[in-house]
C-alpha cells in the first residue's frame, strides 16, 4: 500500500483496542511478574505470535501485498508501547520481522518480497542473523565466511559465532565474502540461506543464565540457490549497514515502554515487603531509581523522535547507535540496582519477592551482553563521533 493510501487511523481508538486484546488475551502465566510465571514453549510462541500479527501487532507497517496491515510507523509504535507495558515473552522471531523483513522490503525482487515475508509473519519461517564471527565481531568489514559461484549458485564456507536463535531458525541473514580480503567491505554479498540443508551445523553455547540462545554456525560447502541472493553481488555492505541501523533504531522499539514496566514492577514488591519498602525512603536510593525514570524518559523520547523522522522520509542513520548506548548502559545500571535491592529481602522472601528475584537476577546476568551486541558500546560512540558529532579523526579517537 502506497503512503498515499495509508487509512487515517484514530490513534486513540487504535491504542484502546490494542490494550484490551492484550489484556484479554495475554495468558497470566506467561507474565514475568507473576508468581507461577513460566516462559512458551516454543510452539507455543509461534501459534501466539502468528495470533499477534493475525490481530494486528506485526506487519504493521509492511504492505498488504506482502501479509502486512498496510498502516505507518506510527501505529507500529503504538502497538509496541502496548507490547511494552506488559512482561510479555520476547518475539521468537523478531529478526525475521524487524531486520530481515525491512532489508527484504528495499532490496529484494518482488518474488522474494511475497515467498518470505509472509512466511516471517506467519511464523512458518523463523530467521537468525549471520553477521559476527569470531575474528570479525564488530569489525565486519573483515569476516572471512566465504561465498562462491557454483554455477548460478553460490557454496559457503566459513563460521558465525553469536548467532542468536539459529537453533530454532529456518532462514539465516548470511553476509559473506565474494570479493578479496584487500576489498574489505566491498567484497561483500548478503543471503538468504536455508539452514536446515547438509554442510550447516548449529552448535548452542550455553550462557551463565543457563539458556543457550546464542549460537556458533559451521558452513562447510552450504548451498545458497539464486533465487536466495538478496541483493546485487558485492554490494551487501551497504545492506548490512541498513541491518545494522535498523537493530540499532528500530528493533525491539518497546524497549523504553518494558523498561518502564520493569522498574514498575521493582518499586511495586518492594512497597509490599516492609524491610524492602524502608530502603526506599533512603535518599541515595530514592535518587538512583529516579536516575532510571530519567533514562526511561530519554529512550522512549529517542525511539520517538525516530519514528517521526521515518514517517517524514528522513533515515536513522547514526542516530540509532544512540538509542542502542542509552538502552544498554542505562539497562545495565538498572539491572544492578534491582538485584541490589531484592537481595537485602529477609528470609524466607514471600512468593511475590523470590518471583521478582528470580526475574531480576536472570535480567542481570542478560544485561551483561547488551554493551556487546549489535556492537559494542565503543563501536556506538565511535559511531556517535563520526556521523553524528561530525568529529575529526584524531579527536573521535
Amino acid at each position: 500500500m502506497s503512503a498515499a493510501a495509508t487509512p487515517a487511523i484514530d490513534a486513540v481508538a487504535y491504542r484502546a483496542r490494542q490494550r484490551a486484546w492484550l489484556a484479554e488475551n495475554l495468558p497470566p502465566h506467561w507474565r514475568a511478574d507473576a508468581v507461577d510465571y513460566r516462559p512458551p514453549s516454543l510452539d507455543e510462541a509461534k501459534a501466539w505470535e502468528a495470533t499477534l500479527h493475525r490481530e494486528g501487532f506485526w506487519g504493521i507497517a509492511w504492505p498488504r501485498d506482502y501479509g502486512g496491515h498496510g498502516l505507518t510507523l506510527r501505529e507500529h509504535l503504538i502497538s509496541n508501547q502496548e507490547i511494552g507495558r506488559l512482561p510479555m515473552p520476547e518475539s521468537q522471531n523478531s529478526i525475521g520481522k524487524e531486520l530481515a523483513g525491512p532489508i527484504i522490503l528495499a532490496i529484494a525482487t518482488e518474488e522474494q518480497k511475497r515467498r518470505y515475508l509472509p512466511a516471517i509473519l506467519e511464523m512458518r519461517e523463523i530467521w537468525c542473523q549471520g553477521f559476527s564471527e569470531p575474528e570479525a565481531g564488530s569489525d565486519l568489514a573483515g569476516l572471512r565466511t566465504r561465498a562462491t559461484r557454483d554455477g548460478a549458485a553460490w557454496r559457503i564456507n566459513g563460521q558465525k559465532v553469536w548467532t542468536s536463535g539459529a537453533h530454532r531458525a529456518q532462514r539465516c541473514l548470511l553476509l559473506a565474502r565474494t570479493g578479496t580480503m584487500e576489498e574489505r567491505h566491498k567484497g561483500l554479498s548478503l543471503f538468504a540461506l536455508k539452514l536446515d540443508q547438509p554442510g550447516v551445523t548449529v552448535r548452542p553455547l550455553r550462557q551463565i543464565t543457563g539458556d543457550a540462545e546464542y549460537c556458533e554456525v559451521f558452513f562447510d560447502n552450504a548451498l545458497v540457490e539464486p533465487e536466495d541472493a538478496l541483493g546485487e553481488p558485492a554490494k551487501g555492505w551497504a545492506a548490512a549497514v541498513r541491518v545494522l541501523e535498523v537493530e540499532r533504531g528500530t528493533n525491539r522499539m518497546y524497549r523504553g515502554w518494558r523498561f518502564e514496566e520493569q522498574l514498575r514492577h521493582l518499586v511495586t514488591t518492594c512497597r509490599a515487603d516492609p524491610a524492602l519498602a524502608r530502603l526506599l525512603e533512603d535518599s541515595s536510593i530514592r535518587q538512583r531509581i529516579a536516575q532510571v525514570q530519567v533514562d526511561i524518559e530519554v529512550l522512549k523520547r529517542l525511539v520517538e523522535q525516530t519514528v517521526e523522522v521515518l514517517v517524514g522520509g528522513g533515515s536513522i542513520g547514526g542516530h540509532g547507535s544512540l538509542s542502542k548506548q542509552h538502552w544498554s548502559e542505562a539497562h545495565q545500571r538498572f539491572a544492578a540496582l534491582a538485584v541490589e535491592l531484592l537481595e537485602q529481602a529477609p528470609y524466607p522472601a514471600s512468593p511475590e519477592v523470590e518471583a521478582a528475584q528470580r526475574r531480576f537476577r536472570k535480567a542481570y546476568l542478560q544485561s551483561r551482553a547488551q554493551t556487546i551486541y549489535a556492537g559494542t558500546t565503543e563501536i556506538q560512540l565511535g559511531i556517535i563521533a563520526d556521523r553524528i558529532l561530525k568529529l575529526p579523526r584524531g579527536e573521535a579517537r
